[in-house]
């Protein structure tokens, strides 16, 4: 259980680190987006740290990711629920993100530019 949890908490923070990345920001930028310290979202990062849900919406706020993207990439969320539509929802929304992120085609600003103007049209 240990050894799953700390794999979940790495790939958590390597998922902030690559939306952090698209997004061009520093880490201290992102700190100064969530009012959360360097150190702090360094240990987030490196899988080190477990964050709670409050710090995992600044987190997602300051990214301009879904909350539940962020609950799904720390185990905390189910990316599909059975008959619970905005689970499913998350889960269409990560299938999404997850494809833009890993097509090899994009360049990191041609990323950033495609998940902006998604997350901008979930929220329209």
């Amino acid at each position: 259980m240990t050894e799953t949890w700390n794999a979940q908490m790495e790939n958590l923070g390597s998922f902030i680190r690559r939306q952090r990345k698209l997004a061009n920001l520093s880490l201290r930028q992102l700190a100064e987006r969530t009012t959360l310290s360097n150190p702090y979202l360094s240990q987030i990062e490196r899988g080190l740290h477990q964050p709670s849900v409050r710090v995992l919406k600044l987190i997602s706020g300051a990214l301009n990711v879904s909350a539940e993207t962020l609950l799904t990439q720390a185990g905390l969320l189910d990316a599909v629920a059975s008959g619970d539509s905005a689970a499913e929802d998350g889960a269409a929304g990560w299938s999404v993100e997850s494809a833009i992120i890993a097509d090899t085609r994009l360049a990191d600003e041609q990323k950033a530019a495609l998940l902006a103007v998604y997350h901008s049209m979930l929220r329209g």
